[in-house]
C-alpha cells in the first residue's frame, strides 16, 4: 500500500493515536506500581478517574455537536462554532472551579486522602488543559487524527518524562506527580496555542444562536461520550470509600489490560459519528444501519483471538504491569481474575458503543441520556449495596455488565421504534463476511 494512503487512513491514524497512548499509559502504569506505594497508586489512580470523567464529560459536551454542525459548513459559520465552543467549555470550566473552591471551605471535615488530594489539585489541572482539550475537538472534526495523536502524545510523553526525572533524584512521591500531572497539561495547552490548533482567535466572532444550537444538543450527546468513562468514576467512588485505596490499585491493575478492547472501539467510535451522520443527512437509511452492523460485528468478532489469548496469561501480564509483587500472589491472582471476568462480559461493548453513535447520529440523543440515568441507577445500587454486604471486589464486575446488557436491550428497543429495523445477530454475519473478505483480499492480489 502507498504510504501517502496509509497516513491519510482516518481509522488508521485513530487506531495509531489510541494505540500509541494505550502503550505510553500501560508503561506509565508499570513505573508507578514499582516506584509507589500500594496506597499512593490507589489515591493517584482515584485521582486520575475523577479527573478524566470531569474532562470527559466537559470534552464530551461539544465533541460530537461540534463535528456535527462543524464539518462541511461555510468558514464564517466554522469561526462561529470555534468561538462559541470556547465560550461553552470556558463557562464549564468556570464553574468546575467555583464549585471546587467551595469545596476547600469543608476540607478541616474530610479526612479520606483520595478525596483531599482531588479537592487540592482538581482546579489546576482543569484549568490547564482547556485550551488542549479544545484543540482536541478542533482536530477532530476536522478530521485530523495526526493533529490528535500529537497532541495526546506530547502530554502523555512529558509525564512520563518528569517521572523518570523524579525518580532520578529520588523525588518519587504523589504530591510531586500531582505537580507534574499540571505541567504536563501546561506544557500541551501552551504547544496548542503556539501552533494556533485552538482557534482562540475566532472567540470574538462568538454568536448566541451558535452557543443554543451547540449546547441545546451536547446536552444529550455528552451521555454517549462519558458513558464509556462513567462506570470508571464509579466504580473507582465506590472501590475507595468500602474497601480503601489499597483494593483500588488491585482493581486498577486488573482492568489495565482492557486497553486490548478500549483501543479499537475508541477508534471506530470516533470516525463512526461523522460517517453515520453523512448517510442519515442523505436520507440512506439502509446505509446508516448497515455501517452500524458492520462495526459491531467486525469489531467484536476481530477481538475473540486477542481475548481468548489474554485469558490464558492474565497473571503473568499482572506481574510484568504491576511488578514482582504480583506476580503469583493474592493481589497478583485477584487482578487476574478480575481482568479475566471483564474479558468475557467485554464482547457486549461494541453493540453498546455504536448503537448509541447510531442513536446520536439518527437525531436521539435524548433516549441515550435517559438510558445512562438508568445505567448509572443500577451500577450504583448492585456495586454500592454488593461490596457494603459483600465486601467482594468481584461484585464489581457484575456491577458493570448488568447495565450494558440493559443499554444494548434499550437501544435495540429504541432504534427499531424510532428509525428501522435492526438485528443484532444480522450484525455478526456481517462482521464475519467482512472479516473473511479482508482476509481473501491479499490472496487476491498475488
Amino acid at each position: 500500500m502507498k504510504t501517502g494512503k496509509l497516513v491519510k487512513n482516518i481509522h488508521l491514524l485513530s487506531l495509531m493515536g489510541t494505540g500509541s497512548m494505550s502503550v505510553l499509559t500501560f508503561l506509565f502504569s508499570a513505573i508507578l506500581y514499582r516506584f509507589l506505594t500500594i496506597e499512593e497508586v490507589g489515591i493517584w489512580f482515584f485521582f486520575q478517574t475523577s479527573l478524566s470523567f470531569l474532562d470527559m464529560f466537559r470534552q464530551g459536551f461539544l465533541s460530537t455537536a461540534f463535528v456535527k454542525f462543524y464539518a462541511g459548513a461555510a468558514f464564517k459559520r466554522q469561526r462561529e462554532l470555534i468561538g462559541s465552543t470556547w465560550i461553552i467549555l470556558g463557562s464549564i470550566t468556570l464553574v468546575a472551579v467555583i464549585v471546587n473552591l467551595i469545596l476547600f471551605l469543608f476540607m478541616d471535615h474530610i479526612s479520606d486522602e483520595s478525596l483531599r488530594n482531588f479537592i487540592n489539585y482538581f482546579s489546576f489541572n482543569f484549568i490547564a488543559s482547556l485550551p488542549m482539550i479544545i484543540a482536541m475537538c478542533l482536530a477532530q472534526a476536522q478530521l485530523r487524527f495526526d493533529r490528535l495523536l500529537s497532541i495526546r502524545l506530547t502530554q502523555m510523553s512529558v509525564l512520563i518524562i518528569s517521572f523518570v526525572v523524579l525518580i532520578f533524584f529520588k523525588q518519587n512521591n504523589l504530591q510531586q506527580l500531582m505537580y507534574i500531572n499540571i505541567f504536563a497539561s501546561l506544557c500541551t495547552s501552551v504547544r496548542c496555542i503556539f501552533k494556533g490548533w485552538t482557534g482562540m482567535q475566532y472567540i470574538r466572532f462568538t454568536k448566541k444562536q451558535a452557543i443554543y444550537e451547540l449546547f441545546n444538543f451536547g446536552r444529550y450527546t455528552v451521555g454517549t461520550i462519558i458513558s464509556a468513562n462513567l462506570f470508571n468514576v464509579t466504580n473507582a467512588t465506590l472501590i475507595n470509600f468500602i474497601l480503601g485505596p489499597s483494593s483500588l490499585a488491585i482493581y486498577n491493575l486488573g482492568t489495565r489490560l482492557m486497553e486490548i478492547v478500549e483501543i479499537p472501539l475508541r477508534s471506530f467510535v470516533a470516525t463512526a459519528m461523522p460517517t453515520l451522520s453523512k448517510y442519515y443527512n442523505l436520507g440512506l437509511k439502509h446505509e446508516v444501519i448497515l455501517t452500524t452492523q458492520k462495526y459491531i460485528g467486525t469489531i467484536t468478532l476481530s477481538l475473540i483471538p486477542a481475548l481468548a489469548f489474554a485469558l490464558f496469561f492474565a497473571d503473568l501480564a499482572m506481574g510484568i504491569i504491576g511488578g514482582s509483587q504480583y506476580y503469583h500472589s493474592p493481589a497478583g491472582h485477584t487482578a487476574g481474575n478480575i481482568f479475566r471476568l471483564f474479558v468475557l462480559f467485554a464482547l457486549f461493548y461494541p453493540a453498546d458503543r455504536f448503537l448509541a453513535v447510531m442513536l446520536d447520529a439518527i437525531h436521539k440523543p435524548e433516549i441515550n441520556f435517559r438510558k445512562i440515568l438508568i445505567m448509572l441507577c443500577v451500577n450504583l445500587s448492585v456495586g454500592g449495596i454488593g461490596l457494603y454486604l459483600l465486601q467482594n471486589i468481584y461484585v464489581i464486575v457484575f456491577a458493570n455488565t448488568l447495565p450494558v446488557l440493559i443499554a444494548v436491550a434499550l437501544s435495540l428497543k429504541a432504534v427499531n421504534k424510532h428509525y428501522g429495523l435492526f438485528k443484532l445477530p444480522a450484525a455478526y454475519r456481517i462482521g464475519a463476511r467482512e472479516i473473511l473478505q479482508a482476509l481473501k483480499q491479499p490472496w487476491k492480489n498475488e
